[in-house]
């Protein structure tokens, strides 16, 4: 009896680090007799100065990971280092591979590096890094939704995910044992990483968030813009990489939903499923327009005339601007390479709309700082915060870091953690440092210019700056 499979295929994985519900893996599986797990250590990326060192030492613990988990099923990862191109062409003749199987990418490097990659191979693109991928999710007449909100009523129309739709992890996975292959690089993120890297890891960091006596799903809208509360699942960084699944945890919202016992719950897992439907869009805008990745969406704010201060953005950068709640995020992520998404916005707000500087400068800041810094996510969070993008905050719309401050970390817990010369400082005093009269700081033991900064910008004075410097591009 004749077979259509083929003897060996290669799995190039990319951003796909995981074997649970891996579309990739499954289609070479079914393709051929023997499957080689192969990860490309690629120049371009790994001596990028938009990629950071805790990024890819995160990236590299992941590769462990998997390697630990294709040798439980009778397999081994593959390291090799090169251009993608030619490595795969090389690779596939030293195997003697007659199919590659990739998970499809979006950004515009990633859609570059696979069209220079095809070759005598065939290389096969799955599903796999959103939920419902590009091209899927499109209004009557075939094209893209520029704004979220009838893009994400139009995702809800489509059938939820089932555990039917969830692929296995695989028993067994045969790899000839003859392969040569690269030791996966020993950096590795330490002690300070806020969550450890690999499937294993975040399927338990999914189960803890949906299950158990009081889950915090259903407490995730109210928690969520709390950065003094442990509110969040921690998944992005797993979700960036794909360690797990976006169809796993989108499976996880709608079942935690359907489960809800009040009215309340099922809005702490419809609001967590939301943003994974924004995870969705902004991966689509970054595929169908790739200009954002340069510019604006909206391209007349490409005239704005940023002022640009190089001392400014280093201020904001070491989390010495005067404002505590923009100065502990900004240090929180200095320290491990994460921030709550709510003070992700107040200091996007306050770089792009109280000092007046470019978007991108964050943008590529966060690139380097961030474990779950991703391309699209990240260019869709910068442009709403600078008023740019698709669903953009108008640009009128500023957020006052001492107003959010105060709503958003009443008790000052956020701040007591990562601004520690304010440990002594309570009440809303904490929240506007530059006010404590001589007396106050005194009795805090924290002089304000010298131990703590001085505001580097005057907030009311610095919001219309920039309200007249939209103004005057908007015409």
């Amino acid at each position: 009896m004749s077979s259509d499979r083929t003897s060996t295929a290669i799995w190039w994985i990319r951003r796909d680090l995981r074997l649970t519900d891996n579309p990739a893996l499954h289609s070479a599986l079914a393709a051929a007799e023997e499957v080689i797990p192969l990860f490309i250590l690629d120049p371009k990326l790994l001596d990028s100065s938009y990629v950071g060192s805790r990024r890819i030492a995160f990236m590299f613990d992941g590769l462990r990971a998997i390697d630990e988990d294709l040798r439980d099923r009778g397999s081994r990862l593959i390291v090799r280092r090169g251009v993608p191109a030619e490595v795969l062409q090389k690779f596939a003749l030293e195997t003697g591979a007659c199919a590659i199987y990739a998970q499809q990418d979006y950004s515009p490097y990633a859609k570059a590096r696979d069209a220079r990659a095809e070759g005598d191979v065939r290389i096969t693109y799955t599903g796999g890094l959103a939920i419902r991928e590009p091209g899927s999710v499109l209004k009557a007449d075939g094209d893209p939704y520029t704004v979220f909100t009838p893009y994400k009523k139009m995702w809800l129309s489509f059938p939820s995910i089932t555990r039917g739709d969830i692929l296995p992890a695989p028993k067994f996975i045969s790899t000839p044992s003859n392969i040569d292959s690269l030791k996966i690089p020993s950096e590795t993120v330490g002690p300070k990483a806020i969550v450890q890297a690999g499937e294993a890891a975040a399927k338990a960091r999914l189960r803890d968030f949906v299950s158990g006596s009081s889950p915090k799903i259903y407490a995730y809208k109210a928690d969520r813009d709390r950065p003094d509360l442990d509110g969040t699942s921690l998944l992005s960084p797993a979700l960036r990489f794909g360690m797990l699944s976006p169809r796993l945890a989108a499976l996880a919202a709608f079942e935690a939903a359907d489960n809800a016992d009040t009215t309340e719950d099922r809005k702490g897992a419809d609001t967590w499923l939301s943003e994974l439907i924004w995870r969705d869009f902004y991966i689509g805008i970054l595929g169908q327009f790739e200009h954002v990745r340069s510019g604006s969406f909206r391209p007349v704010y490409d005239q704005i005339q940023w002022r640009n201060d190089p001392d400014d953005f280093d201020a904001w950068c070491a989390g010495q601007t005067g404002y505590p709640f923009v100065d502990a995020a900004m240090r929180q992520l200095a320290e491990i390479g994460w921030m709550h998404n709510r003070a992700r916005m107040v200091v996007a707000s306050f770089l792009v709309k109280d000092l007046l500087i470019d978007w991108r400068w964050g943008e590529r800041w966060f690139m380097q700082q961030l474990l779950d810094g991703d391309p699209a996510s990240n260019n869709g969070g910068w442009q709403w915060s600078a008023g740019t993008g698709t669903d953009a905050a108008p640009y009128f719309r500023i957020f006052n870091p001492t107003l959010q401050s105060i709503k958003f970390d009443p008790d000052g817990k956020y701040i007591h953690k990562w601004v520690p010369e304010l440990r002594n400082v309570t009440g809303k005093k904490l929240h506007e440092p530059s006010k404590l009269s001589a007396a106050d700081q005194k009795e805090a033991g924290c002089t304000i210019g010298e131990d703590y900064p001085n505001q580097i910008v005057n907030h009311s004075w610095a919001r219309d700056r920039t309200l007249e410097a939209y103004k005057a591009v908007k015409g």
